[in-house]
C-alpha cells in the first residue's frame, strides 16, 4: 500500500491526520528522533508468525517483545517473528521495515499493545522510510479493531533477561575423554 492509497483509505473514513516527509527512519526509534515525537507514541510494526499463519503485533517503539509471554497470552505454542522475504509480498508496494499498522487491509489479525490505546495520538511510517502518519488514536482503533492485549511486551528499561545479555559469560563447553576400547 504506498502512502497515497493510506491516504485515501484515511481520508475515505473521513479521518484526521497529518503525512510528514522526514529522513529515511529504518526503525521506529529512528522515527521518534526525526519526527521529534515521544518513541511511546510511535508503533512499531512487528509481523509475528503464529501457528503458521501471519499476524501483526502494535506496539511502542521502545518496548519489547517477550515471546514467552506472547505465547501464553495468545494461547500458542508456536509464535515467532516472521521472516521478511516470506511476509513482503503481504504488504505490496510498501518497502521492507515500513509497513503502517492497519494489518485489517492486509488481511491480518493485529494484536496491540494495551499500552497504545492510553496515548492521544500515535505515529507510524506510512509505507515508506521516508513518509509518516500522524493521528489519533481512536481513530486508529476504531479502522484496525485490533484485538488488545496487556502482556507478552518488555517496557524500557526492564533488564535483559539473563540468556539475552550479551556480554554474559558462557560456561566452557565440557570436553569429554573418549576412551579406547569401550
Amino acid at each position: 500500500m504506498p502512502v497515497q492509497q493510506l491516504k485515501d483509505y484515511l481520508d475515505e473514513a473521513n479521518v484526521e491526520y497529518m503525512c510528514l516527509s522526514h529522513p529515511p527512519a529504518f526503525t521506529a526509534q529512528q522515527l521518534a528522533h526525526h519526527v521529534k515525537i515521544a518513541g511511546d507514541r510511535v508503533v512499531k510494526t512487528v509481523i509475528i508468525e503464529l501457528d503458521g499463519k501471519m499476524a501483526m503485533l502494535v506496539m511502542p517503539a521502545t518496548w519489547r517483545v517477550r515471546w514467552d509471554r506472547l505465547s501464553r497470552i495468545l494461547d500458542t505454542d508456536f509464535v515467532e517473528l516472521a521472516d521478511e522475504q516470506e511476509f513482503q509480498d503481504s504488504f505490496p508496494d510498501c518497502e521492507v521495515g515500513a509497513m503502517p499498522p492497519f494489518g485489517n487491509l492486509f488481511g491480518m489479525t493485529v494484536y496491540c499493545a494495551e499500552v497504545l490505546t492510553e496515548q492521544p495520538e500515535l505515529a507510524f511510517a506510512a509505507g515508506s522510510h521516508t513518509e509518516s502518519i500522524h493521528m489519533k488514536t481512536r481513530d486508529f482503533l476504531n479502522l484496525v479493531q485490533p484485538m488488545v492485549i496487556n502482556q507478552g511486551f518488555t517496557r524500557p528499561g526492564t533488564q535483559k533477561p539473563a540468556w539475552l545479555l550479551k556480554n554474559r559469560k558462557r560456561p566452557e563447553p565440557r570436553k569429554e575423554t573418549l576412551l579406547a576400547g569401550y
